[in-house]
């Protein structure tokens, strides 16, 4: 690892610091319930109250809990007469809600409580890209870089200040590949102080534990805990995690290095990656288990009767649920006016309006009509900029067998071509923020072909310079993009005029507001 440590950290804190300002700047505005945190806010506070998600006052048509929330009103449960009638039912599991709760626990049911959780795991993942980025390229600057490009999506933006699942999704995604990084180099290190000291061997040693590798396990099965769709990278990060181990046996010239990844490798990379996400899964559901105030808590115990009818039927109970939650996902197909297709997420053809209220006078803005959004999409000088950018990774792999490359391409393929099954075969309901957790790859995508641009350390200076004015005039491209779209991201009050000349496409307003 080149370079000091000390900036090593130092640079990668500064920059999350940056990205933290902005993110908790304003944090409570817009004073509303914004978009879908009119589910997992609610469903939050829930969870502190009660242990399980409980039904709420009005609907989708008349939302008097929100309303109570937005005045300060804290009774927003529905009374039943029977306690079993007020449970909810949720179509996710419940461990971003309960991240969303600590904020709640911590600064109150308002919308800076219940944005705090987003914001605060949207600034750590900057730190956590920076870091793995430098650990990956072996360079603090393309490590600073990375993170200030993801301090600069504008997408990444407005979730860390809305409280949705999805941000939550990223960042436990994001932090298990982190950890598997991580592994990687400690497992080489130790196949190499084995080469050097140890007796001839065809397979090669068994590495004994890997605490790394259970922390992998840990984020991702906490990442299927915030959303079912955290499996897609559960399953790509096991097969490449394999794959390194097994490229690592034959880097250092084992006659058998396959068997050897067969016999010593595989059966704990399984207990990593099956029992460990599985443990943390259930772990995530304690409230449900140790209440009875959730779905379904008791379709299987009205009957049961023995010494382990409350363990065996519980989990049988907790298996139906799953299986209702899982019908309801496979058949979700109602029509919302900003869903999109996932072939054009890339492009940002279709983001989502997450607040836009009408009715503002024009003494808001001194114009003759305003405007105040928040509308939930990338930046685009670095998504169309990732998208380069990831095509240079195909190349790279494919010339090079680069792992940097294979490992963000794997990651991005396991994230987003799933969706079009579901968009094909089911005609699912989708939106462009289910992109949310591979935004962190593609700014690695960009990240390395930046360091390609760059150079070597010992590249010719004209070399060095000529990529620097690159990637130094791209960051500047990114910011100054950001700053445009900004008031759009952040609720800020516009003239109705300021507003559209930020609407970079007529697809990113319908119906255009009146």
């Amino acid at each position: 690892m080149r370079g000091s440590a000390l900036w090593g950290w130092v640079g990668p804190v500064l920059v999350a610091i940056f990205g933290g300002v902005l993110r908790f700047t304003g944090l409570g505005r817009p004073h509303a319930v914004v978009f879908d945190e009119t589910y997992y806010a609610k469903d939050a506070y829930a969870l502190l109250r009660y242990g399980a998600e409980r039904a709420m006052l009005g609907d989708s048509d008349n939302p008097i809990a929100d309303k109570r929330l937005i005045a300060g009103d804290l009774d927003i449960f529905r009374r039943c007469a029977d306690y079993d009638q007020c449970a909810s039912y949720v179509a996710h599991p419940p461990l971003g809600k309960w991240m969303i709760g600590a904020g709640e626990w911590l600064f109150g049911m308002n919308p800076f409580g219940w944005r705090f959780a987003a914001a605060l795991v949207g600034t750590l993942s900057i730190l956590m890209l920076a870091r793995v980025a430098r650990r990956m390229t072996r360079s603090t600057l393309l490590g600073c870089f990375a993170g200030l490009l993801l301090a600069l999506d504008g997408l990444h933006f407005v979730l860390s200040r809305t409280a949705l699942l999805d941000i939550f999704l990223m960042f436990w995604v994001l932090a298990g590949f982190a950890c598997l990084v991580v592994d990687r180099d400690k497992a080489r290190e130790r196949l190499v102080d084995w080469w050097e000291s140890a007796a001839v061997s065809t397979t090669g040693p068994r590495l004994g534990l890997r605490p790394w590798r259970i922390a992998a396990g840990l984020c991702l099965g906490a990442a299927c805990a915030v959303k079912w769709s955290g499996v897609f990278f559960l399953t790509a990060f096991a097969v490449l995690a394999f794959v390194w181990d097994m490229g690592a046996r034959r880097a250092i010239g084992l006659r058998e290095p396959y068997r050897g990844a067969f016999s010593h490798d595989l059966p704990p990379a399984a207990a990593a990656f099956a029992a460990v996400p599985a443990l943390a899964y259930a772990l995530s559901w304690t409230g449900w288990f140790v209440t009875d105030a959730g779905w379904g808590r008791g379709w299987d115990q009205a009957t049961s009767s023995g010494p382990l009818f409350f363990v065996v039927d519980s989990a049988r109970s907790w298996l139906k649920y799953h299986f209702q939650v899982l019908g309801y996902h496979s058949g979700l197909d109602l029509h919302h006016p900003y869903m999109s297709e996932p072939w054009t997420w890339p492009v940002l053809f279709r983001p989502v309006s997450f607040h836009y209220p009408t009715g503002l006078p024009p003494s808001a803005c001194g114009g003759d009509a305003c405007s105040q959004a928040v509308i939930g999409v990338g930046t685009p000088a670095l998504w169309y900029g990732a998208v380069l950018a990831l095509l240079g990774c195909v190349a790279w792999y494919v010339t090079g067998r680069d792992w940097r490359a294979g490992a963000v391409l794997l990651t991005y393929a396991a994230g987003w071509l799933p969706w079009f099954y579901y968009a094909i075969a089911q005609n699912r309901t989708m939106y462009l923020f289910y992109m949310i957790p591979l935004v962190p790859f593609m700014v690695l995508a960009v990240t390395l072909m930046a360091g390609l641009l760059l150079g070597r350390a010992d590249a010719p200076p004209p070399r060095r310079a000529a990529g620097a004015a690159v990637v130094g005039a791209f960051a500047l491209i990114v910011l100054i993009n950001f700053w445009w779209l900004h008031p759009v991201l952040s609720a800020e009050t516009l003239t109705r005029a300021e507003w559209w000349d930020r609407m970079l496409m007529t697809s990113w307003v319908t119906p255009a507001p009146k």
